[in-house]
C-alpha cells in the first residue's frame, strides 16, 4: 500500500510504501476510493490536537470497498462499499456509550488521529463504525459527507427548530448543511471571510437568503448560528445577532480562544455550546436524508501524492466546497 504520512508536526507529509494492513478481530480492511480533506487534518499537521501519536496517516472522510474481513465480522461483506468517519472506536462500556452518547467516550479513538486514516490506498477500520454506502454515486462526491456532512448535521440538530440560521465560515460543512437546512424550510444567512465574494456568491447559489463578511451586520436577528470557522472572536459576534432564547453552536474540534464579552450578549437565555464528534445515529440519519434533499457536494480532487497541496489550498481558501484525495488518480 501507499500512504501519505505525518512524521513531524509542521512538516510536509511524506509518501511511504507499507505492507498491506491485516484486519484484527472486529475489523475490516478497506481499499480507499476517496478521502476528503478536513480542517481537522490541518489542526493535526499544525500540532493543535491533543493525543496524536506520530507517525500518523491522516484522513477521516473515507469511502472505499471492503476487501478483507477480520475475525467475527458478519455485518459487512467483501466488496461492500462503506464510509469510515472520524469516530473510529469506542469502549461500549462507559456511561456515555451506554446512554447513547458514544461521541463523548473518554477512551474513544479517532480515524486519522489516533488510528491511521484514509490518506492511503488501504486502511483498517472497526466494522462497527463503517457505514454501508450506495454503490452508485462517485466516491469523491460521497466522501465529504463522512465528516463535513456529519458534523454539519449534528450541529444543525443542536439548533432545534431555529427558522433563521446563521452559518459562519462557508466551507465544506457549511455548503452541505445549507442544502439540508433549506430542504427543511429554514432561512440561511451565510458569513464568510471579509471580502470573500466568491464564497458569498457560492452561498447564494445554494439558496442563502443573505451572504456577507463576518464583519458585516445582517438585516435581522438570527434564531441560531453554527460556527464552522475555528475563530473564537466569532462567538461574541454571533451572539450579538442571536435572538433571545437562541443558540450559538461551535462545530469545530479546535478553536482559538474566545475573547471576553459583556454578559448582556449572553443574557436572555442565549446558549453557547460545542459539538463533539458524532454518533452512529448521526451517520445513519444523514445518509438517509442526503439523497432525499438531494445533497450535491462540490469537490476539487487531488491525487494521493498531492495531499500536501490539498491541505495548503484548504488553508488558503482556494476552492469552494471540499477537497478530496482520489488515490487511483
Amino acid at each position: 500500500m501507499r500512504a501519505m504520512v505525518l512524521r513531524e508536526v509542521g512538516a510536509p507529509l511524506v509518501m511511504e510504501e507499507r505492507p498491506e494492513p491485516v484486519p484484527g478481530p472486529g475489523q475490516v480492511r478497506v481499499a480507499v476510493e476517496a478521502c476528503a480533506v478536513c480542517r481537522t487534518d490541518l489542526h493535526l499537521v499544525d500540532g493543535e490536537l491533543e493525543g496524536a501519536v506520530l507517525p500518523r496517516v491522516p484522513g477521516h472522510e473515507i469511502v472505499g470497498r471492503v476487501d478483507a474481513l477480520g475475525e467475527g465480522v458478519s455485518q459487512l461483506a467483501i466488496g461492500e462499499r462503506v464510509g469510515v468517519p472520524w469516530l473510529g472506536w469506542t469502549c461500549g462500556e462507559c456511561r456515555y456509550c451506554e446512554s447513547g452518547r458514544e461521541n463523548l467516550c473518554d477512551r474513544a479513538r479517532f480515524t486519522g488521529h489516533t488510528i491511521d486514516g484514509g490518506f492511503a490506498t488501504s486502511t483498517v477500520a472497526d466494522a462497527r463504525y463503517c457505514f454501508p454506502l450506495a454503490a452508485d454515486p462517485p466516491a469523491a462526491e460521497l466522501a465529504p459527507l463522512l465528516c463535513a456532512g456529519l458534523i454539519g448535521y449534528r450541529s444543525l440538530r443542536m439548533c432545534g427548530e431555529a427558522a433563521r440560521l446563521g452559518v459562519w465560515g462557508f466551507g465544506a460543512a457549511a455548503h452541505i448543511v445549507t442544502q439540508i437546512a433549506r430542504w427543511q424550510g429554514r432561512e440561511v444567512w451565510a458569513f464568510t471571510r471579509p471580502g470573500d465574494e466568491s464564497a458569498q456568491s457560492f452561498a447564494r447559489e445554494l439558496g442563502a437568503a443573505w451572504a456577507g463578511g463576518s464583519d458585516e451586520a445582517p438585516r435581522t436577528s438570527l434564531d441560531a448560528s453554527i460556527l464552522f470557522a475555528p475563530v473564537g472572536a466569532l462567538v461574541p459576534a454571533a451572539l450579538r445577532w442571536t435572538a433571545k432564547g437562541g443558540v450559538v453552536v461551535c462545530g469545530g474540534i479546535h478553536m482559538s480562544d474566545i475573547p471576553s464579552f459583556p454578559y448582556s450578549l449572553l443574557w436572555g437565555e442565549r446558549v453557547v455550546r460545542s459539538v463533539a464528534n458524532l454518533t452512529r445515529r448521526d451517520g445513519e440519519e444523514l445518509l438517509a436524508i442526503a439523497p432525499k434533499v438531494p445533497v450535491v457536494t462540490q469537490t476539487t480532487t487531488y491525487s494521493l501524492e498531492r495531499a500536501g497541496d490539498a491541505l495548503d489550498d484548504l488553508r488558503a481558501g482556494r476552492f469552494e466546497g471540499a477537497a478530496v484525495l482520489v488515490p487511483a488518480s
